[in-house]
Formats: structure tokens, sequence, C-alpha cells
């Protein structure tokens, strides 16, 4: 069962700004890369589960992080059916992210008062999410939309609370950009969680990269 109401999770991601992706089948380098984001001032993960057992990973993984790690709030990416929704609830999630709008995981997680985040790509899309409860929409791929789009959204609806990923870098520029449009928040996955970080086991870059991240985001928005 989730520790986080929606809009505990929802106040989070405002404040912090910043959502770390991450998957791996391996549990000893999942709770690494989790530590050291979470070193670095990330109080979110959301892990990526897009391999075989992956819930066990993330089950663990969760666990870990309730003994061990104070505050950090674990929820689950591309989620693409309610039953697998359902399965990460059981397990502890605290937030479901989906690559697109499913109204059957709306469902799900409305009726345990768990946030979820669709991947929208339209303003109608957008209306319909937040018809359904969605509190912050996933912009994705964030890259092929870019800035210029979100600000085209806040236009109509300065309400819509909106979380770019994909095409989300860790430098100021690009950070500037999305939250001068008015993002709520960004996702970042290998950008932020290199390849090189995880070949060389390099976590020590990582919280620092993570720290830096948190403090460009603090200055520019």
């Amino acid at each position: 069962m989730a520790q986080y109401s929606r809009i505990e999770v929802a106040s989070v991601m405002k404040n912090t700004g910043m959502i770390p992706l991450f998957f791996s089948n391996d549990l000893e380098l999942s709770k690494q890369v989790l530590k050291a984001c979470y070193d670095g001032g990330a109080r979110l993960m959301e892990f990526t589960a897009r391999g075989d057992f992956s819930h066990e990973v993330f089950g663990e993984l969760t666990k870990y992080a309730i003994k061990e790690l104070p505050g950090m709030i674990m929820g689950v990416g591309s989620v693409t059916d309610s039953a697998s929704a359902s399965l990460y609830l059981s397990l502890g999630a605290n937030f479901i992210v989906t690559p697109v709008l499913r109204e059957d995981i709306a469902i799900v997680c409305n009726r345990r008062k768990v946030l979820w985040s669709a991947g929208c790509g339209t303003l109608t899309e957008i209306a319909k999410a937040e018809e359904l409860g969605c509190e912050i929409v996933k912009l994705f791929p964030g890259d092929i939309y870019g800035p210029q789009f979100v600000k085209g959204v806040k236009g109509p609806q300065p309400w819509t609370s909106i979380m770019p990923t994909g095409g989300v870098d860790p430098s100021r520029e690009n950070l500037k950009g999305w939250f001068d449009a008015g993002v709520t928040c960004v996702g970042m996955g290998s950008k932020l969680i290199s390849k090189e970080i995880l070949i060389n086991k390099d976590f020590n870059s990582l919280k620092i990269k993570v720290k830096e991240a948190l403090k460009i985001i603090n200055e520019v928005r």
C-alpha cells in the first residue's frame, strides 16, 4: 500500500522539481543508484519497469527505501495497463506514470487515492486526463514537443501542471527553458543517470549531478 497520498506526492514533485528515472534488473545496483539520488537531495524515484521480473526488483527496492531512506517516495513508470498498476500498488508504489492516457489505470489509482501521471501529447489528451483526476500530466516525449508546447498549453489552461520527460538534461540552459515555459517538474533518466556512471559505478558523481540539478532548478524558477 502507498505510504503517501496523491496530494503529498504532488506537493513533493512541485517542491523538488525533479524526478530521476531509472531501471535495472540488478537490485544491488538499483539500491546504490537510489541512495546516490537520495543523498543528492532527490525525494522521488520513478522506477521505469521495462524488464522481466521488474516487479520483484521494485518490491525489494521499496522495502530498502522505507527502511534506509526516510522520505524517499517510490513510484513506477512505463505502466501500460490496470493489472500492472494494481500489481505495483500492492508492492508499495506511491505514484504511477504511464506513457499513454489510460482510463483503466486512472480508475485503479483514483480508487486508492494514489497519484497517477498520464503521458499526453495533445491539449485534448491533457484535458481528458485532468477530467479523470490527473494532478500532473506527463509530456512525452518531451524533446519532440519542447518548451514552446508547454507555453501553448498554459495559455488557455494556466491551471495545468506539466512534467516533461525525454529531452530533459541537467544543464542550466535546458532546465531554464522548461521552467520558464511553466513546467511544474521534470523527469530525467539517462541524461542524469548515465551509462558511464553505471558502468564505472561512480555513484558519488551521480550524487553531485543530482545536487547540482536541484540547485539549478531552485535558481531558475
